[in-house]
């Protein structure tokens, strides 16, 4: 059974690898000519962790992991106001805790792929048509292909969700923030980081810092505004937005490199009435998106593609497997999105008093049993992923 999915980036290359896996014929499609570089460092946690570990490629992730041992929020002369040991966290969620690139976290699951996976850059899908026990498509470079079923995993401004279910803004919920993030260099900028998630202890807006290797820092900032669109100029606008921001920030902000070489996107949820519609289902942020707010989507996209590619295999009929897939999961993704809308003034408050009950609860997380609530806070409710059919199947499916 061919499977395409659209999309190379978390979410569609691990669908890719546990369908190879599982003996199915996949076709990843992307659009864009390569790996993308932009990204910014994530805590990868929760249930993508227990499926990366399903998937054998933990031990490569830990090899492309940070160490971090606080997130610390520092003013603007440079004094650390509050933190979170992360090793209280970690042992808050039983150990299972890596800081990762995100980029890093995509090369290691497109190294995990197999050579009997088709993966084509540079291409895309132009439109389709359904069969009544299949799909037609019709793709960006003039060839056609025929599949059982078409996987969208291109993102939270996903095509196929709009050539399928309609206009994005009739699913996207923005939560009345941007981001960005980028890498530079800076010897002195690094060494003030150490090994902490450094953040201004700002309200309204923020940037955070943390040390790579070889000099280099990843920045991330995020900020409030009523207006979802984009600058015109990522680097420009940085610039004017934060620049009044003490401790290391005009120095990040004097080595922030050309937009193109930045990530910048509107702070967004999807949510949708369903996933799926006939021979065509969603994956990812495209249907799923819980928002850096939330602090978990990778980890879901790896998780999410775990369970829709277990129940592919274990359920009898294409359309028996996507109504697993939505019952199982949609549960999950709602709680937290949940989280991540209860936790936004948190994460970045919006007066002075949420600012001051932040550093609070911080320095209350020192406290035996207060580390496993906020932790519980932050992650929302634990989630079981289902068991591997592989082994009941047997043999690779044709």
């Amino acid at each position: 059974m061919r499977i395409v999915v659209c999309g190379a980036g978390i979410a569609g290359l691990a669908l890719a690898q546990r369908l190879d896996t599982l003996g199915f014929e996949v076709v990843v499609l992307e659009k864009a000519p390569g790996p993308r570089p932009q990204g910014y460092m994530i805590d990868f946690f929760g249930p993508g962790y227990d499926a990366a570990e399903a998937m054998g490629v933990l031990p490569r992730l830990r090899e492309l992991s940070h160490r971090v041992d606080e997130a610390r929020y520092i003013d603007a002369r440079g004094r650390r106001r509050a933190g979170l040991d992360y090793d209280r966290f970690a042992r808050a969620v039983g150990g299972r805790l890596l800081s990762i690139m995100r980029p890093d976290l995509e090369q290691a699951l497109r190294e995990h792929v197999s050579d009997r996976v088709d993966l084509r850059y540079s291409t895309s899908v132009a439109d389709w048509d359904e069969r009544p026990d299949g799909i037609g498509l019709r793709l960006t470079d003039g060839s056609e292909l025929e599949a059982a079923l078409l996987v969208g995993a291109d993102g939270i401004h996903s095509h196929v969700r709009e050539a399928a279910f309609g206009e994005e803004d009739r699913f996207i919920r923005y939560l009345g923030f941007h981001t960005a993030a980028y890498v530079f260099t800076d010897a002195s900028v690094q060494a003030e980081v150490g090994d902490g998630f450094c953040l201004t202890d700002t309200r309204d807006r923020l940037m955070g810092f943390y040390a790579l290797r070889d000099d280099r820092v990843a920045a991330f900032a995020v900020h409030r505004t009523p207006d979802p669109n984009p600058p015109e100029d990522a680097r420009t606008a940085l610039r004017t937005i934060y620049g009044s921001l003490g401790w290391v920030v005009p120095r990040a902000l004097e080595a922030c490199p050309s937009a193109d070489e930045i990530y910048y996107d509107q702070v967004s949820q999807v949510r949708m009435p369903q996933w799926s519609r006939g021979r065509v289902t969603l994956l990812g942020d495209s249907c799923q998106a819980v928002s850096l707010l939330a602090g978990m989507g990778a980890s879901l996209a790896v998780a999410g593609a775990h369970v829709l590619a277990e129940h592919l295999a274990g359920e009898e009929t294409v359309e028996a497997a996507l109504r697993r897939y939505e019952e199982e999961w949609r549960p999950v993704v709602e709680e937290k999105q949940e989280v991540g809308r209860r936790g936004a003034r948190i994460f970045l408050p919006d007066s002075g008093w949420m600012l001051w009950a932040r550093r609070i609860a911080l320095r209350l997380s020192r406290l035996p049993g207060v580390d496993r609530r906020i932790a519980a806070s932050l992650t929302g409710k634990p989630v079981p992923l289902p068991e591997s059919t592989a082994a009941a199947r047997g043999g690779r499916r044709g």
